[in-house]
């Protein structure tokens, strides 16, 4: 499928006062070509390991093909997680008979090089003993980079993150804007105001506190498709697939991102993003209301930028029966063609 599918349905983009549509196209974006050829070859993935001190970091990677000596280099898409799932069940999972839920497989058909990590504390990664909070969550990233521009000769990615994943993501790119292409963000909160779910984690706030680690179990799981009350738009099967892939690791996460998100936002500056920026909202989404994306939206320095609320969606997007509204969106924001300098 190419990136620019006409059977895949429209998007909903919402305009307004504040709110403008332009296209923008950085070096290394996967070419019409390079897209075609990635359809027809059998998918191949890697796992690698980061080190942020002594806590050993697991990378998972997929793209189309083995890479080979002299090939033209791909272009790079890191995903990052979100707070109560690990990075592959998060993109790369698989649900049998139910259609393609693994994100990392729908970006390398498009010829890209896409990547993944679990979070210290998280998955297959190795636990330093804290909350891996937003802050750790950087310190990350900046780990897996190098790793990540070695194994592809590319030092710039372009990051999508949901969720959790999307601060983690925002405040990355203010780190270390050199290494960061086109950011897309879903399911993100900026300061949270009337926001059921964040409402909800403020008022555990001490109990979040007090352990570095929260309970995350089948029940827990579950409830991420039903607490923004429309447990109708994701399949069972999917809910069921995702907890036996998730409770091999236990039924404890880290919690830190649960208490930023109920104490200390705003984490992130927007006026501090140069990179281009995509935000995706499920239409009923309780991390987030429109004003308060909105709110981030209109302060974003670059005016590539796009803000686009998704039908028939809550807060997983990824997860959910209509996912490719996602996939389209992420697609044809990462192929835009370059604005012509006037």
């Amino acid at each position: 499928m190419s990136a620019f599918d006409p059977s895949l349905p429209r998007r909903t983009v919402l305009q307004g006062a504040g709110i403008g549509l332009s296209a923008g196209l950085l070096s290394g974006l996967a070419t019409a070509a390079q897209a075609a050829a990635a359809e027809t070859r059998e998918i191949w993935h890697r796992e690698y390991w980061a080190k942020k001190g002594d806590v050993k970091l697991n990378l998972w990677r997929k793209r189309a093909g083995a890479p080979r000596s002299g090939e033209t280099l791909l272009p790079v898409v890191f995903l990052v997680h979100g707070s109560s799932n690990s990075a592959r069940s998060s993109y790369d999972l698989t649900v049998p008979g139910k259609g393609e839920y693994s994100l990392m497989n729908v970006l390398a058909r498009d010829g890209y090089d896409v990547w993944t990590m679990d979070h210290d504390g998280y998955g297959y990664s190795g636990s330093s003993g804290n909350s891996s909070d937003i802050a750790s969550g950087v310190d990350d990233l900046k780990a897996a980079m190098p790793v990540v521009a070695k194994e592809t000769g590319q030092q710039k990615a372009h990051f999508y993150g949901t969720s959790s994943g999307g601060i983690r993501a925002v405040a990355y790119a203010q780190a270390q804007p050199e290494r960061v292409g086109r950011l897309m963000l879903c399911a993100f909160t900026y300061k949270g105001n009337g926001a059921a779910e964040i409402e909800r984690r403020r008022q555990k706030i001490g109990a979040l506190r007090a352990n570095p680690r929260r309970k995350r179990d089948t029940a827990m799981i579950r409830s991420i498709f039903t607490r923004d009350g429309h447990p109708e738009f994701y399949d069972p099967a999917m809910v069921d697939a995702l907890i036996a892939d998730e409770m091999k690791f236990g039924n404890t996460i880290p919690s830190g991102t649960y208490v930023d998100m109920a104490a200390n936002l705003p984490i992130v500056d927007p006026k501090k993003i140069v990179s281009p920026v995509l935000m995706l909202r499920g239409e009923f989404d309780g991390n987030s209301t429109n004003d308060d994306l909105l709110d981030f939206y209109r302060q974003l320095p670059n005016g590539d930028r796009q803000f686009i609320i998704l039908p028939q969606t809550a807060h997983s997007a990824g997860y959910s029966k209509n996912r490719h509204l996602l996939f389209y969106a992420l697609r044809n924001f990462l192929a835009e063609p370059a604005p012509i300098a006037i």
